[in-house]
């Protein structure tokens, strides 16, 4: 056939453009043309997110009551494998396509047993593509099916049915022989007839996955652990046996909670509980108009009613960190939806009847408006679980990342409204004071917001000459230029005097504290405040506290922690550390918190014109430095001045060791270290003290005395 052709500008001639041009991909053709459609991209997220549409389907078989245990494996060849007890795949006929029940799940795009509500009434698996999915991916995939007293079994190469030769082993690149003329599910095995259940085992296709690709075993224990507390009485256990760092044993976990989400959200929860975890549950019908297959097959649009679950765990805790996690039939959404929507809008409009209701206890109810609770104030410190179970949920993309059911809004809504609202107005000893102390918290954070605000509209209104508002122990530095500034936070003011003829005055600015200051861990917002130091911390430093931090407003391109090298500076150094990770965390993420390094002794080897002064920073490296000066015969003048204090040095040494940009050293701190230095402080210094006993009972063994300051 000649092709028609037309002429462009140019005068060149260009084939047209006709409905010989367009193709149709069948089947999996499409998964495999634009897999990105379908798992979100073809990186070790999209590999994972295979991982996960085979385990939602098992976990659907626990949701509809049918298994009580899942099990993944991770395999040394780069494959993974998904295990259940459920009732496995239906192996018999499939009467419209002639293909038994396996080659239809896993072959057929928009084929399952979620569509007709007879099977699930609930689950996370609901377009119907994800196992088929995961089959066009894979360059080998095994189904094996216990149902009917026997094992039936089936290969796929990239979605097409077929049988391996595994005389060389069972590997992707066996040779494959696709069925023609019509496709076999083999029987390979008997077991007893009470047994049932389906094992899946894939091998993600080169083809289609970036090199590099592969599964994450921390992204995998964390999943099953949060199906774990969604799912209560179910096992999940993940074997990896691909073995860990310096070993070739298999790794293994389990995981089993029978708490549900009010045991996760007790997991996640960090600091003091404010209140206890409080379940809201509930439920509500809605009626929506949905195509339903008839009986002949054809799709016809029907009313049809639903029944929407609702369950929710919150807990408030002292710090103003958010953690809310959302889920639609164990299915996470990230990225939230109507049900997280519905949660929100409920939890502040329910808080806000319950402050203005006790407005008089409060003392709240500013004239001009300004003392109004707002959605930052009630979500400070909430760790909340939101889960909803509803047929054939709506999802945005089968990533399944955003609900979009209306009527989930407002049932959510009226739940959380209704069980909240009983909680807080409850008369009962258990719940009167725990509901007192939430909103004198919400009440405090609205307060801070308050302050905060007017504090930075009034620093914005000043100009760069007024600096009336700051401390007046502050010494700026000269320079205003932020990348260049630096801030040190000094220990007490006889490491002040030092220091300010150690630095350099164009560009470093001291601070100086008075010895230990508040520990934020265990105070309120207000209280934190209040405190002369944090309040003088936060307003040199210039960008606010909290939610209300602004990075780009902070004063100074570094913040230096600079206290004593013992314990009582380490403690300092601490609590500094976790005002800035709980109140400044944008700084600390940004990487301008740094620790200097102070040295502990200061050792003169030699004499003469070959006298060399060195600094040591630990006991060890001063036994090293002086065996080390012994072997070379040279003389060590003692005794070794050992500094007590920042104090103790002169302006000369301070400056080479400690605030010299060309000699000192100094630790940046990272988010990891600050983390760690909150969970410390919670431990030794929080309110819970059964923890506390535990650590001192168990490490006392272990207490280096010689490191005690005493």
């Amino acid at each position: 056939m000649s092709q028609t052709t037309t002429r462009s500008r140019s005068g060149a001639e260009e084939p047209s453009y006709t409905a010989r041009h367009l193709s149709v991909l069948e089947g999996l053709e499409a998964v495999r043309k634009r897999p990105g459609m379908y798992i979100g991209s073809t990186d070790t997220r999209g590999l994972m997110h295979c991982l996960w549409e085979l385990i939602d389907n098992s976990v659907d078989e626990a949701l509809a009551g049918h298994a009580t245990r899942v099990d993944v494996v991770l395999h040394p060849d780069g494959s993974a494998e998904v295990r259940d007890d459920g009732r496995g795949v239906p192996v018999d006929t499939e009467p419209r396509t002639g293909l038994s029940g396996v080659e239809v799940v896993y072959t057929k795009l928009h084929a399952g047993g979620k569509f007709g509500g007879a099977s699930y009434a609930a689950s996370g698996g609901l377009h119907g593509v994800g196992a088929s999915v995961v089959n066009a991916l894979s360059s080998r995939l095994d189904v094996e099916v216990d149902r009917g007293g026997r094992t039936h079994a089936m290969s796929f190469r990239r979605g097409e049915p077929g049988e391996f030769d595994d005389t060389g082993g069972r590997t992707p690149d066996s040779t494959f022989a696709a069925f023609t003329d019509r496709s076999r599910l083999s029987v390979v095995g008997k077991v007893a007839k009470a047994r049932t259940g389906t094992r899946v085992r894939f091998w993600p296709d080169p083809q289609v996955f970036v090199r590099g690709a592969g599964f994450e075993r921390d992204g995998l224990v964390g999943r099953l652990r949060q199906t774990a507390h969604l799912v209560p009485g179910l096992t999940l256990a993940v074997t990896d046996e691909r073995g860990v760092e310096g070993g070739d044993e298999p790794w293994h976990e389990e995981f089993r909670f029978d708490g549900g989400i009010g045991e996760y959200v007790d997991y996640l929860a960090r600091g003091e509980a404010v209140a206890g975890t409080w379940r809201l549950q509930g439920a509500g019908e809605f009626t929506e108009t949905v195509p339903v297959l008839d009986a002949t097959g054809h799709l016809e649009s029907r009313e049809v009613d639903r029944v929407c679950e609702v369950d929710v765990a919150v807990q408030w805790g002292s710090g103003y960190d958010t953690t809310v996690r959302a889920f639609v039939n164990v299915v996470a959404t990230p990225h939230g939806g109507t049900h997280l929507t519905g949660f929100e809008q409920a939890l502040l409009k329910t808080v806000r009847a319950q402050v203005q209701a006790n407005a008089r206890r409060l003392k709240v109810g500013g004239k001009d408006g300004s003392e109004r609770v707002e959605k930052d104030d009630v979500l400070a410190g909430l760790t909340a679980v939101v889960a909803v179970r509803l047929p054939e949920p709506q999802f945005e993309g089968q990533t399944k990342e955003v609900l979009g059911t209306p009527a989930v809004r407002q049932i959510v809504a009226k739940v959380v409204e209704r069980e909240l609202t009983d909680l807080l107005t409850s008369t009962r000893r258990e719940h009167k004071a725990p509901a007192a102390a939430l909103l004198d918290k919400v009440v405090g954070e609205m307060r801070a917001r308050v302050a905060a605000r007017v504090q930075r509209d009034n620093q914005r209104r000043k100009n760069a000459l007024e600096s009336s508002s700051l401390p007046t122990k502050l010494k700026d530095c000269r320079s205003s230029d932020v990348e260049r500034s630096e801030l040190f936070i000094v220990e007490g003011d006889s490491a002040l005097g030092t220091a300010m003829s150690a630095r350099n005055s164009e560009f470093q600015a001291l601070l100086p504290i008075r010895g230990k200051i508040l520990n934020v861990q265990k105070a309120s917002v207000a209280d934190m405040l209040r405190n002369a130091e944090c309040a003088s911390i936060i307003q040199v430093i210039g960008g606010g506290s909290g939610r209300t931090f602004d990075l780009d407003a902070v004063r100074y391109g570094r913040v230096v922690v600079m206290t004593d090298a013992d314990v009582d500076g380490a403690h300092i150094r601490t609590l500094l550390l976790t005002l800035f990770f709980r109140y400044m965390r944008p700084l600390v993420d940004a990487g301008r918190v740094y620790a200097a390094v102070p040295p502990l002794h200061r050792v003169e080897v030699g004499s003469g014109q070959g006298k060399e002064v060195r600094y040591t920073y630990s006991d060890a490296e001063l036994a090293r430095v002086v065996r080390e000066a012994e072997r070379k015969g040279r003389p060590v003048k003692q005794p070794v001045q050992r500094y007590k204090g920042l104090g103790e040095m002169d302006a000369q040494q301070l400056a080479e060791t400690t605030m010299d940009v060309r000699h000192r050293t100094l630790r940046r701190v990272r988010v990891q270290d600050a983390e760690a230095a909150e969970r410390v402080f919670e431990l030794l210094m929080g309110s819970d003290v059964a923890p506390r006993k535990d650590f001192i009972v168990t490490e006392a063994d272990r207490l280096d005395r010689d490191r005690i300051d005493a």
